[in-house]
């Protein structure tokens, strides 16, 4: 395929601005069918490919390439017919495959083949019905496995995702058959379960903001039913095939080989427990794609109709789908879809509910935060002012947000505004100042110009916000070291002082790791004690390396042996990590860089985090700083992502084991083969090849089956270290679900008499906290953070003189940092959910922790308790 027709035809089929609204794209559409016409006979096969490509990896632009194709039928049905074919064979590879995107992008693309009359349409009528029929079976209690109806779901939606792109042409060529097809859908409607996703929501309460209290399938349901009232009029989806329809109906319409789903996975067992862990690998599978984020009012947001706001999300997902990794193409696309109308609020809250989906985001965070920059950049007159005002509606009701989505949206800010000069209104947000500190939005104001320190400098962030210098007082301290052995003429005389000094210099006269173990066990540890002795030691060596990030790497490469001999067991990692937190006091990045990088060299336990997170100083700050819970989120995943690293590898080598066996096994074939064949010298039989290449074959062969030998020990040493890193990952699942456990009971409000649940947004006059302590269950007086003892704070009231919106947004906190672990890690929940039962969820638990530990693992029902 030349270059040149291969551009022309880029420029277009794939770049063509003319392509949407009102344009007649019909000469265009002439001159890529004239080009390809001319090329085909050189380049078929090419031809072929591409056009199937381009239909698969631009689903937007179907239509445009099924009247190519549709033209190319009426010249060669040859060719049409083995595009049908072909597209059937992907379509059943990827239904047993259970490659999702390219089932549903198939279908459409089925169906802009049956529009421009290459498809017969009860071809289209039967894949349809097949489908449906395969949900339906797998709801079958009998039959099929109901644990399984996200596949059922996914198949319903692919067929109802499709209609607005061929469903005008089925209601007029087969209206009765597509009626059969309707009525089908609704059965199965009918028969499904409900899915309450509440656990998997952006905002804790959405009263007042949602339009609906349906889920997905049952929106859409409901979208398609008004299309097909209004005679399936849908705006936007482009009809190129309409100019064309006297040409296309002379070609014909080739039929489509029936389709088969795989059979359901018939559930082998009656306990609850497995058919939960069923349910979550089908979720897994067959995750939904869409949690609509309503962040526009609808006064605001662009007036279109259901099934278009619908369409035009497919498209954007599409877009993002097919272009990740492909930053500015993906926001040329994302820009320029085939529509006649504007979408530029739909597509912010199409972004940002892909960035906040829980539990995870398709993608890495950072490809959302690069295209909206990009989009910004594309659409300098509007799309910069609908990310405003977005970012403005969701600081509103960031005291409604899921605590991960929190998180997602503070690091998400900060990248942005470093993009942009760090330019802001903050005196907007000026107000937040006299929040008491542990409201939401000054929490959130607060850890965003933390983050864009970390991005920038300390002098460059408060320039930036010089219109609002009350927001001063929420910069964190200037970053740098807290060295507690720093010498001065009033303290260079202490022991600690002395022994620092003394430390420095074998450190730079690059004395060896054990003259200075000996040094520390002869000199430190008899006069002044073990704990003493890690105070000078890890305070110097944090003080060597706290020039930069490589520096800490350096020192910890290097004298990492002298920590770990101080610190053999978890009391002690504990003081390490108050020496580390109190050098660092005044960054909270280095500090859990510090922690993140010792446990990597196993100078720190998993274990020992945990503890230290939960310790009362840090369970102190779960509600006003996200700097505890950076360090755990860092010692929880890197323990996951660690068994991960294993599996694959583990996984590697037993196919490189596999190849050696096979290696092995051929290199002693062909010696014994070699050997065998003899030949009668002097009378006697002797081998027949020659010395030198039997000599060959015999060093191959040891040579190969030492190489399969090695392969057997690399693997049952990965083995080994996995089995190993499954235990700890128990232990630290059952430690950390236990201290949320410990502190959520000592704080959390009693359940009444009659066993009302207490609701913790509603404030004080609704809950009854246990008897106790006030002083040690509640944070801080309201006048301590600026507010009056009597004011109402944030919508809180106080009580007794202490702040009980205080404590309830604690526990709000907790709990949300608690739902968090527990959708992030469901898998692994699963695996322990009875060692948890029997070990952690003992007794009385509150059910505001069960609800919160177990959100993660009940999809169907937000009744965590019933596990």
């Amino acid at each position: 395929m030349s270059a040149g027709w291969r551009t022309l035809l880029l420029r277009i089929g794939d770049r063509c601005p003319e392509y949407s609204g009102s344009a007649d794209h019909k000469e265009h559409i002439e001159t890529c069918y004239a080009v390809i016409s001319r090329e085909y006979e050189h380049s078929r096969d090419a031809v072929f490919e591409f056009l199937l490509q381009c239909a698969e990896q631009l689903p937007h632009k179907i239509p445009f390439f099924g009247v190519l194709i549709g033209l190319m039928n009426l010249e060669n049905e040859d060719f049409a017919k083995d595009i049908v074919d072909t597209t059937q064979a992907k379509l059943q590879d990827a239904l047993h495959n259970e490659n999702r995107d390219r089932i549903r992008i198939l279908l459409r693309f089925l169906s802009g083949l049956m529009c421009s009359k290459v498809v017969v349409p009860n071809s289209i009528i039967e894949t349809f019905e097949t489908l449906l029929s395969s949900a339906a079976t797998i709801l079958d209690e009998e039959t099929g496995n109901p644990s399984w109806q996200p596949r059922a779901d996914f198949y319903v939606y692919c067929i109802l995702a499709s209609l607005p792109w061929g469903g005008p042409e089925l209601f007029e060529q087969v209206p009765d058959e597509f009626e059969r097809v309707l009525v089908g859908i609704q059965s199965y409607i009918s028969i499904r379960r409900h899915f309450d996703d509440i656990a998997f929501s952006v905002f804790e309460t959405d009263e007042g903001h949602s339009p609906n209290k349906k889920d997905f399938m049952e929106d859409l349901w409901e979208r398609i039913q008004i299309l097909s009232r209004s005679g399936w009029k849908v705006k936007s989806v482009p009809k190129p095939h309409l100019p064309f329809e006297a040409q296309l109906v002379a070609g014909k319409s080739h039929r489509l080989s029936p389709i088969s789903c795989p059979p359901p996975n018939l559930s082998q067992t009656s306990s609850e427990i497995l058919k939960g862990q069923e349910k979550h690998e089908a979720d897994l599978k067959y995750p939904q794609r869409l949690r609509r984020l309503h962040i526009f009012p609808t006064n605001q947001a662009e007036n279109m109709q259901p099934v278009d706001r619908f369409v035009v999300e497919e498209c954007i997902l599409d877009v993002l789908l097919f272009f990740n990794g492909c930053r500015k193409e993906c926001a040329f696309y994302l820009v320029s879809l085939p529509v006649s109308f504007r979408y530029e609020y739909l597509m912010a809250e199409t972004i940002f509910s892909q960035l906040l989906l829980l539990p995870n985001p398709p993608f890495r965070p950072i490809y959302y935060t690069l295209v909206i920059i990009d989009l910004c950049k594309a659409l300098p007159g509007a799309f910069p002012s609908v990310v405003v005002g977005a970012v403005h509606v969701l600081f509103d009701r960031i005291s409604n947000m899921d605590m991960e989505c929190r998180t997602r949206l503070i690091l998400w800010f900060s990248h942005h505004l470093s993009n942009f000069q760090f330019i802001w209104p903050w005196q907007e947000w000026s107000y937040v100042k006299d929040l008491p500190k542990w409201a939401p939005q000054r929490v959130f104001v607060q850890e965003v110009l933390e983050r864009e320190i970390r991005l920038s400098y300390f002098e460059k962030i408060k320039q930036s916000i010089e219109d609002a210098a009350e927001l001063e007082e929420l910069l964190p301290p200037k970053a740098g070291p807290n060295f507690k052995f720093l010498s001065n003429e009033s303290t260079e005389n202490t022991d600690g002082h002395k022994l620092s000094k003394e430390l420095f210099g074998m450190v730079r006269g690059k004395k060896s790791i054990r003259d200075i173990i000996l040094w520390v066990e002869e000199h430190v540890i008899p006069t002044n004690g073990a704990e003493f002795a890690l105070d000078v030691v890890s305070q110097t060596l944090l003080d060597i390396g706290s020039k930069s990030f490589t520096h800490l790497i350096t020192v910890l490469e290097r004298y990492g042996q002298i920590i770990s001999k101080l610190c053999p067991n978890e009391e002690m990692q504990l003081l390490l990590m108050d020496e580390v937190s109190a050098y660092w006091k005044n960054s909270t990045q280095m500090t859990a860089i510090a922690i993140d990088r010792m446990m990597g060299y196993r100078l720190i336990s998993n274990l020992a985090i945990v503890k230290w997170v939960f310790s009362p100083a840090n369970v102190e700050q779960f509600h006003v700083s996200d700097r505890p819970w950076e360090i755990l989120r860092n010692a929880v995943s890197k323990t996951y992502n660690r068994i991960s690293d294993l599996r694959k590898e583990i996984q590697s080598l037993k196919k490189g084991l596999q190849v050696a066996k096979e290696v092995s096994a051929k290199a002693i074939k062909e010696l014994e083969e070699a050997k065998s064949v003899l030949e009668i010298v002097e009378g006697q039989p002797a081998p027949a090849e020659r010395p030198g290449r039997l000599r060959r074959l015999q060093v191959h062969a040891d040579k190969a089956k030492t190489e399969e030998v090695t392969m057997e020990e690399s693997l049952e040493a990965k083995g080994a270290l996995l089995a190993r890193a499954l235990e700890e990952s128990k232990e630290l699942l059952k430690l950390l679900f236990k201290r949320f456990v410990d502190v959520l009971t000592e704080r959390l409000p009693t359940v009444s008499a009659d066993g009302e649940i207490p609701n913790l947004r509603a404030g004080y006059q609704n809950v009854n906290f246990a008897a106790r302590d006030l002083e040690t269950a509640t944070m801080e007086i309201d006048n301590e953070n600026g507010a009056d003892k009597n004011s109402e704070p944030n919508g809180q009231n106080t009580k007794n003189g202490y702040s009980v919106g205080e404590l309830e947004q604690w526990c709000l906190c907790t709990l949300g940092y608690l739902k968090s672990f527990s959708r992030q890690y469901a898998t692994e929940i699963w695996s322990h959910i009875a060692m948890l039962d029997e070990e952690v969820f003992v007794g009385d638990i509150h059910p505001l922790i069960r609800k919160a530990a177990f959100s993660g693992l009940c999809r169907f029902t937000n009744e965590g308790s019933q596990l």
